[in-house]
């Protein structure tokens, strides 16, 4: 899966789901961010490096992982695969919309 697919399968999540009330960003390094905004009344995403209620610093391998439902998220940050920076009530939110 490509970073492109990475951002496909979020949009489809973020287009079905309601919204999460904060905003997130996805760091994957190498200048490869995805951001999404719930503040409004749809979840929006985009490529924009803009500051967040919560970043979550992720490798894409691992992403991918989790998208597919082959990686826990509890465990994915317990482990450090995920590292959580600003609310975590928000990264909360994420093991529902993610999975």
């Amino acid at each position: 899966m490509s970073f492109s697919s990475i951002l496909a399968d979020i949009q489809g999540r973020a287009d079905k789901a309601s919204p999460i009330g904060s905003t997130i960003k996805f760091d994957f390094g190498d200048n490869q961010i995805i951001y999404l905004d719930g503040t409004g009344d749809t979840n929006t995403v985009s490529q924009e490096d803009k500051w967040s209620d919560c970043l979550v610093n992720i490798k894409a391998e691992d992403m991918e992982s989790l998208l597919a439902g082959k990686l826990n998220p509890m465990m994915a940050f317990m482990s450090g695969k995920i590292k959580v920076k600003g609310d975590m009530g928000v990264a909360m939110k994420l093991q529902s919309f993610l999975g």
